[in-house]
């Protein structure tokens, strides 16, 4: 497996890993819309733990959700996949980091080492997978609300918190499918056959006398 997949792959991983952390706390991930209101006295924007309220004159408010149980379901799931996507992000890092040809952490059994930067990497897979599933979901929700004109609550629109998520996705998901095909690459070997040299194949036999007459013909015979 070439070392400068690997480092791209563990970089990308990385960058997707700590982008998760930023996202988790994030408290923009839906915005009140401003869409059709002429005046707007104050915005609120939530996350996957609080609601927050700010007015004109700059004055914020933020409170948790009181209760897990009283949440809508789509907020509870994305909840578990972000901190899925954490777990998971953290055990491809540390399997990388083992995997790589330039670390001594697995000594030099090249096989096992490229066993587990392949595990690394579908790891990463997994995280992207995860956060991807959680942010699409959220902002899944909030485009259903917005566009229903029936709809009698506070519509929103996606904030920053999701497009950061969506960026960590794709970065893990692309150094987990780089890290992966690189070790099923590097993995398989070429069968390699003894060498047969051309030519005449000799018995133990001795020659019988009818056929020394023929390679030597009646004149070497007295």
């Amino acid at each position: 497996m070439d070392p400068i997949v690997e480092v791209v792959a563990l970089l990308l991983g990385f960058i997707g890993w700590v982008m998760v952390g930023i996202a988790i706390p994030n408290r923009y991930w839906k915005v009140s819309t401003v869409d059709g209101s002429v005046i707007t006295t104050s915005t609120i924007y939530e996350n996957l733990w609080m609601s927050c309220a700010t007015d004109s004159t700059g004055i914020h408010n933020c409170h948790e959700f009181p209760s897990l149980l009283a949440l809508n379901g789509y907020i509870q799931a994305s909840r578990a996949l972000m901190i899925a996507a954490i777990i998971f992000g953290s055990f491809g890092l540390l399997a990388t980091l083992i995997g790589m040809q330039c670390s001594k952490a697995a000594g030099v059994n090249m096989v096992l080492k490229g066993r587990i930067a392949g595990v690394g990497g579908v790891l990463f897979l997994l995280q992207g997978l995860c956060t991807m599933i959680s942010v699409s979901w959220y902002a899944f929700n909030i485009t259903q609300d917005f566009f229903n004109p029936l709809y009698p609550g506070i519509k929103y629109e996606i904030g920053e918190g999701l497009y950061i998520g969506w960026c960590s996705a794709v970065l893990a998901i692309v150094g987990g499918s780089c890290l992966t095909c690189a070790c099923k690459l590097g993995t398989s070997e070429k069968q390699h056959y003894p060498y047969q040299p051309r030519g005449t194949v000799y018995s133990g036999m001795a020659p019988s006398q009818s056929q020394a007459a023929t390679s030597y013909g009646r004149n070497a015979y007295v």
